[in-house]
């Protein structure tokens, strides 16, 4: 999950009873397998004394910043986001890398051709 973010900050006031959310995530960002995955990703933990939501910010390895109201956003939902995210970016990259542009433009009528079979058809299923 780290692989894909530069910078991950968890704020949220310790005696709010909200905070199942932010600590569940923190602890996947502790795991040991997510810190391998990113050593130089930076999580910054910053606890507040004013009364407001926790929230998670996510910087991606491109820029992009996300923020969680994790009150309101389990840490599964916000991992799965990462995670498609980064799948996004890798296919990207991986574009870019191959000198194809990106995005990938499918022009119209290619989008409504039908696909021919994909297995030949059996001598029995052309005769019926």
């Amino acid at each position: 999950m780290l692989k894909f973010l530069s910078r991950v900050k968890i704020e949220f006031n310790a005696l709010d009873p909200r905070t199942a959310s932010c600590m569940e995530f923190l602890a996947q960002c502790n795991s040991r397998k997510a810190k391998e995955s990113n050593p130089a990703c930076e999580v910054e933990v910053k606890r507040v004394r004013e009364e407001r939501a926790p929230q998670i910010t996510v910087t991606f390895v491109n820029g992009v910043e996300e923020v969680f109201d994790a009150t309101a956003t389990p840490a599964q939902s916000i991992r799965n986001l990462i995670l498609e995210k980064g799948q996004h970016l890798e296919t990207e990259q991986m574009f870019r890398e191959a000198g194809e542009p990106w995005p990938v433009v499918i022009p119209d009528e290619e989008l409504s051709q039908i696909a021919p079979p994909t297995k030949p058809r059996k001598a029995e299923d052309k005769k019926q």
